[in-house]
C-alpha cells in the first residue's frame, strides 16, 4: 500500500512519541529537555491538523487514516499524560491519576468499538465531539508541560473542559455506534 501525505503525517506522529517522552523524563538536558519535548509534542499534535485539512481538501480520505489517525492521537496525547500524572487529587503543575484513568478508559472503550466495527467490515471514524476533545487534550498538556505560573488557572480550566469533552464524546459515540453491538450493521 502506497502511502499518501496525510497517512504519511500520521505516522510522523507515531514516530514522534519515544522522542517526545525521552526529552520530558530523562533529566540529561535539565529543564531544556522539557522544551524540547514542547516542541515535539506541539509538532506532532500539529501533525494532527494537518492530515486531517489535507485529506479532506484532496480527497485523500482512506480506511488506513480513518483508524489510524484517531490512533496515533490516543498514543501521544495518553503517552503525554501518563509522563504528567500526579497521585495528588488536584494538581497544579500535573495531571491527577483520576482524570487520566477516565481519559484512557474512554479511549479504550473506544478503540474496542472500532476493533468490532472492522470485524464487520466498517470503519468508524472520529466524531466532532472527539476532534474537540483531542484539541482540548493537547492544548491541557502543552499548558501542564510549559506550567507557567500566570496559565495555572487557565490549564486546569482546560484540563477540565477536556474531562467533560472525554465523557461527552464517549456517550456521543456510543448512541451514535450502538449498531455495533447490536449487530445490526
Amino acid at each position: 500500500m502506497k502511502m499518501n501525505l496525510p497517512n504519511k503525517l500520521t505516522m510522523l506522529r507515531v514516530f514522534l512519541i519515544p522522542f517526545f517522552v525521552f526529552f520530558l523524563l530523562v533529566p540529561v538536558f535539565g529543564d531544556a529537555g522539557k522544551w524540547i519535548a514542547l516542541g515535539i509534542f506541539i509538532a506532532a499534535s500539529l501533525t494532527d491538523l494537518a492530515d486531517g485539512k489535507i485529506a479532506r481538501k484532496y480527497n485523500l480520505i482512506t480506511d488506513f487514516g480513518k483508524f489510524m489517525d484517531p490512533l496515533a492521537d490516543k498514543l501521544l496525547v495518553c503517552s503525554a499524560m501518563i509522563c504528567l500524572t500526579s497521585p495528588e487529587l488536584w494538581s497544579p503543575d500535573r495531571i491527577p491519576a483520576w482524570i487520566v484513568v477516565i481519559i484512557i478508559a474512554r479511549e479504550f472503550t473506544i478503540s474496542g468499538f472500532r476493533l468490532i466495527a472492522a470485524e464487520k467490515g466498517t470503519v468508524i471514524a472520529a466524531g466532532w465531539w472527539g476532534k474537540w476533545k483531542t484539541t482540548f487534550q493537547m492544548i491541557m498538556v502543552i499548558l501542564k508541560i510549559a506550567d507557567i505560573d500566570s496559565l495555572r488557572i487557565v490549564a486546569n480550566v482546560v484540563m477540565v473542559i477536556a474531562l467533560i469533552l472525554t465523557v461527552v464524546s464517549l456517550a456521543d459515540y456510543l448512541v451514535k455506534n450502538r449498531s455495533v453491538l447490536d449487530g445490526e450493521m
